[in-house]
């Protein structure tokens, strides 16, 4: 998972590195590593972290890149081609392990993301990757997933209800 924030202290960015430093173990159990992105300088990035820990007690041990020209959050989509900063920077990316993304969100600077929501956000990516099932709103593990809807037209007519030929719960085997 690659996510951004607009800037160093800044008081939602910081609640949002608190709690993902929180949950790291949590992404881990997921086999997801983390990474930041910010515009602000290595040594921003170590001055901030030491006030994280200090303050909160918590330690941020996974990579945060600097990068003071834009460049990367350009090229990556997550501020706009002509943007003079980053106060828009507040961008999540969720790569499967062969770097190709698989969902995204942006938020505002004024906003913070919610680190339960990123959890099922990527356990319910994880759980529909084989495409043998998809995930429905609010989605947790163990709860039931929906069927894969057949594009046969047999399948659909032959379907006991008028809607359960594209909408059929069936329980999640793997939670």
């Amino acid at each position: 998972m690659l996510f951004s924030h607009p800037a160093d202290f800044t008081p939602v960015c910081t609640s949002e590195f608190v709690a993902i430093a929180r949950a790291q173990d949590r992404f881990a159990a997921l086999d997801c590593e983390l990474m930041a992105l910010s515009v602000d300088s290595l040594f921003s990035h170590l001055a901030w972290i030491r006030a994280i820990r200090d303050r909160f007690d918590v330690v941020v041990d996974f990579p945060i890149i600097e990068d003071p020209t834009l460049e990367i959050a350009r090229a990556y989509g997550m501020v706009a081609p002509d943007a003079a900063d980053a106060s828009a920077v507040r961008t999540t990316y969720f790569l499967d392990p062969d770097g190709i993304l698989r969902a995204s969100t942006c938020y505002p600077a004024s906003v913070g993301r919610s680190v339960e929501e990123m959890l099922r956000l990527l356990a319910a990516l994880q759980r529909v990757h084989a495409g043998d099932a998809l995930a429905p709103e609010g989605w947790t593990p163990g709860g039931d997933l929906l069927a894969v809807p057949s594009h046969d037209l047999a399948d659909v007519l032959s379907a006991p209800a008028g809607t359960d030929w594209f909408y059929c719960s069936i329980p999640d085997r793997e939670g």
